[in-house]
């Protein structure tokens, strides 16, 4: 089937251009073909510690599903994405996979990232829809480079569907992060869809976010994030070969992928947490802010949100 992954450029917060940027884009690439569209995690959002993010989150029945399932119908092929859904008093960063039928197929993201505790709770799901293309898996930005997610997904999917937003360095230097690391993380990024497309054997559809953005930093008041979104939407077949890519633009991308092609998983899984070797500085950063997120996500979020 002709699959298309969407890269774009949101306004962080602002759902309403967002759901717009989204629809063009995914409609674009419909137009072009494409059987199967893949919108970026967050794509009604993009993230970041702002408080623009306390009051981004949905009903999991609201706008941003409205918009999957509206696209899907329209267009006769699937539409997913992830956004920041709420329901039965909780946040879920939440994958939606829809059909032209009106059915959805729903992941929950495992664990969120860093800040990304402060907006939203991790799922318990094993990410394997029973769709009606098959079993079809579902990779959310950093579940992409977690030895757990492969694990789940082994020779268990025909395809694995998902997106990142995931962020660089500050443009503003903290003490011990020099540029070395932050060509670490994007060679990571790079790596990663071809890595999982390897380990479980089966073809991917990675969408993503670029541009730059204007944030905060957890328990840093004074310090400014400014930083940009590393993109890198990414199709590659179930070999883990690219079969078409896009760095730090906003469009789509599109192949064609064989979902009845079996292969082997040709990349053993690290018996590790992570899949490669995080820079020491990614790691404390991760454990400081996954802490600081759940108190804030508890005390902040839910109170904006009326939960």
């Amino acid at each position: 089937m002709k699959a298309a992954a969407v890269q774009m450029r949101a306004a962080l917060g602002d759902v309403e251009a967002n759901l717009k940027s989204a629809e063009n884009l995914a409609n674009q690439a419909f137009s072009a073909g494409a059987e199967i569209v893949i919108l970026p995690e967050f794509f009604p959002t993009a993230m970041a510690f702002h408080p623009k993010m306390l009051q981004a989150a949905r009903p999991l029945d609201g706008e941003p599903m409205e918009l999957l399932k509206g696209l899907a119908k329209q267009n006769n092929g699937v539409a997913g994405g992830s956004f920041n859904a709420i329901r039965q008093g909780e946040v879920y960063n939440t994958f939606v996979l829809a059909f032209p039928d009106g059915s959805i197929f729903l992941h929950d993201k495992d664990q969120p990232t860093m800040w990304e505790n402060c907006y939203y709770i991790g799922g318990t799901d094993d990410g394997v829809l029973d769709t009606p293309l098959g079993p079809v898996g579902v990779s959310l930005c950093w579940e992409f480079v977690r030895s757990r997610t492969a694990k789940r997904l082994r020779n268990k999917v025909r395809l694995i569907v998902g997106g990142s937003c995931w962020w660089d360095l500050p443009k503003v230097a903290l003490p011990g992060f020099s540029p070395a690391v932050g060509a670490r993380l994007l060679e990571i990024m790079r790596q990663s869809p071809p890595k999982m497309a390897r380990m479980v054997g089966a073809p991917v559809i990675h969408a993503a976010h670029a541009g730059d953005f204007k944030g905060k930093m957890p328990l840093m008041p004074g310090f400014p994030y400014e930083s940009n979104l590393l993109g890198q939407a990414m199709i590659t077949d179930a070999q883990g070969k690219i079969l078409a890519k896009m760095d730090r633009e906003e469009g789509y991308i599109m192949a064609d992928i064989d979902l009845d092609e079996y292969a082997e998983p040709s990349e053993e899984i690290p018996q590790t947490f992570w899949i490669p070797d995080l820079p020491l500085q990614i790691r404390a950063v991760w454990a400081y802010q996954n802490r600081h997120g759940r108190r804030y996500y508890r005390t902040k979020t839910k109170k904006a949100l009326g939960l």
